[in-house]
């Protein structure tokens, strides 16, 4: 009984955390939605991490799947703190560190559901582990692109931009 507790508060943080996240960086890049929906997923990443870590305790064979989680966590505190510390280049690592994040729960959600997923079933089980981040990777390219250009570009300081010849 206590396990399915579990599982359906695993489930409805999984669910929070994926809509709020997907808010998040829908969002306009200001006070309001993005930073509100930033919280929410932190929250409810906090909470999946915490209830994946008792499934695992309660199906061990689960237990590489935390690896993910802690990764996922872990790049979410450390995107969150380098927003609030605004330090030199902190856009680019908030972006960076939060693609990660929400690449790394989903690579858990998809190596765990996928074989049982419509569709997705079909696909070899090493396409559930690489999939996500063949899709977040030109995403977080773009969202760079337009958030923090000079990471993207990568202009050297000490060469002269511009058409002349030298």
């Amino acid at each position: 009984m206590l396990l399915h507790i579990v599982v359906v508060i695993h489930i409805a943080a999984g669910l929070t955390a994926v809509i709020s996240g997907a808010a998040a960086m829908l969002a306009p890049k200001r006070r309001g939605r993005h930073p509100r929906n930033g919280h929410v997923y932190l929250g409810a990443l906090a909470v999946l991490t915490a209830t994946a870590t008792a499934l695992a305790i309660a199906k061990p064979h689960t237990a590489y799947l935390l690896i993910a989680g802690a990764v996922a966590l872990a790049a979410a505190g450390y995107g969150w703190r380098a927003r609030r510390l605004h330090q030199q280049g902190w856009r680019a690592r908030h972006i960076i560190a939060m693609a990660l994040s929400y690449t790394a729960m989903l690579t858990a959600f998809y190596v765990d559901n996928g074989p049982r997923l419509p569709i997705w079933d079909r696909l070899p089980p090493l396409t559930f582990w690489f999939l996500p981040a063949a899709v977040a990777l030109p995403l977080t390219l773009r969202a760079l692109n337009r958030q923090a250009p000079h990471v993207v570009t990568r202009q050297r300081p000490d060469r002269p931009t511009g058409s002349g010849t030298a």
